[in-house]
Parts: structure tokens; C-alpha cells; sequence
């Protein structure tokens, strides 16, 4: 078992785009024309998140589905939970300064994050913290337990 870290900053605006922050259905709509509206869009949308989805770090909606994103995605690999905190914490203090929030700035809840999520990662779990900065952007870490993951052991692990 091991640990992989995960960053993402950008417009709140493009982080609330929550069709693209989920994998495509393994089925596809049903083909429409032009002229069959609804359908239609709803064909061009599923169209766009199986292209989208797999090539883009926008974070999933499930933490577990970082493992499909690109492995460029990865910004670490960890073999110990304290490590992945650790990593983490400094990404937590990089940004603290530009949290929108004056309460999420403190040491203590900033080291408390990092100690629940070594404990989570302990036991298999996943990591998931969103932040707002400066408006309107939002960060975005996680850290996703993998080989396997125990949400969904199926997912195999981005670096190979």
C-alpha cells in the first residue's frame, strides 16, 4: 500500500463545472439528431466528459478517481502515512496565507488536518481538503491510498 498526492488550484467557477468532475457512464445516451433536442445536448455533454474526464486534473468529485487521471497528475508517492501527511502540511502552510477563510489560516486546525489525515491514511483511507483563496479560486489537495484503494480496489495504480 502506498499513497499518492494530489494539488489542484484554479477558478471556483471551473471547479463547480461538476459534469466533467465525474467519470463518463460505461454507457453511453442513446444516439439523437439534431433536431432532438434534449437528447441531443445530452449526447454532446457525455461526448465531452469521456474526453475530458481521463486527460484534465480537475479534481474528481470521488476522491478514489485521481487514480484515472493522468499520471502528471501525481505530485508524490509515499510509502508511509506520516509521510504523505507531512507532505500534506506543507502544501497546507504554502497556502494558508491565501485562505479566504481566517479560521482555516491557525496552526492548530492547520495541524490538526494533518494529523487526521495521517491517521485516515493509516488505515486505507482517503484524503480529501478544498479550500477557497483568494476570489474566486479554490484549492483542491488530496492524498488517495492505492494497491488498492479501498473504496474501489479496482482502480489501478496511475504510476504502474
Amino acid at each position: 500500500m502506498h499513497h499518492h498526492g494530489y494539488l489542484w488550484t484554479g477558478p471556483k467557477q471551473r471547479f463547480d463545472e461538476e459534469g466533467l468532475r465525474r467519470p463518463p457512464h460505461p454507457e453511453p445516451p442513446p444516439a439523437a439528431g439534431p433536431d432532438d433536442g434534449e437528447r441531443y445536448r445530452l449526447h454532446d455533454r457525455y461526448r465531452d466528459v469521456v474526453a475530458e474526464f481521463p486527460h484534465t486534473n480537475l479534481p474528481p468529485i470521488e476522491t478514489a478517481h485521481w487514480l484515472m487521471k493522468p499520471v502528471t497528475s501525481v505530485l508524490g508517492t509515499w510509502e508511509g502515512a506520516r509521510e504523505a501527511a507531512a507532505w500534506l502540511g506543507e502544501q497546507l502552510a504554502q497556502y494558508a496565507p491565501r485562505f479566504d477563510s481566517g479560521a482555516h489560516r491557525g496552526t492548530a486546525h492547520l495541524a490538526t488536518l494533518g494529523s487526521s489525515a495521517a491517521e485516515r491514511l493509516g488505515w486505507g483511507g482517503d484524503v480529501s481538503l478544498g479550500f477557497y483563496l483568494e476570489r474566486p479560486s479554490f484549492l483542491s489537495l488530496a492524498l488517495v491510498t492505492c494497491s488498492p484503494n479501498r473504496s474501489l480496489p479496482e482502480l489501478r495504480c496511475p504510476i504502474g
